[in-house]
């Protein structure tokens, strides 16, 4: 399945979370290979988008707020260097929306 083109990425996660260094679960580092910043945190919304248009969602789990959905492919860098992720995306039980949860890197691509 498809996660569908309306699925919610709230701005802070990209902003506030994942493009910011963290002294835990940093990711601002990895993301910052392909030339991901704060300053340009559009540049990964829309890397993203990308990243659900172009790969099937596969089911992994569900509990009290919904199920759950990796989306594995190769996000596209703003300087042309591409890694290799592991989106996560929660199907709210709630109201049915789909919503962006975090990224993290796919180690099982690079073996």
């Amino acid at each position: 399945m498809k996660i569908p083109e309306d699925a919610i990425i709230p701005d802070a996660k990209l902003s506030r979370y994942l493009l910011i260094q963290r002294s835990r679960n940093d990711k601002s580092q990895f993301l910052a290979k392909a030339g991901f910043t704060a300053e340009n945190s559009e540049d990964l919304l829309n890397a993203l988008r990308q990243l659900t248009d172009l790969n099937e969602a596969l089911e992994d789990r569900t509990d009290e707020y919904g199920t759950y959905y990796q989306v594995k492919g190769s996000l596209q860098g703003i300087n042309g260097l591409n890694l290799e992720v592991i989106a996560i995306w929660l199907q709210r039980k709630i109201d049915g929306q789909f919503q962006f949860i975090t990224l993290i890197p796919n180690k099982e691509a690079d073996s």
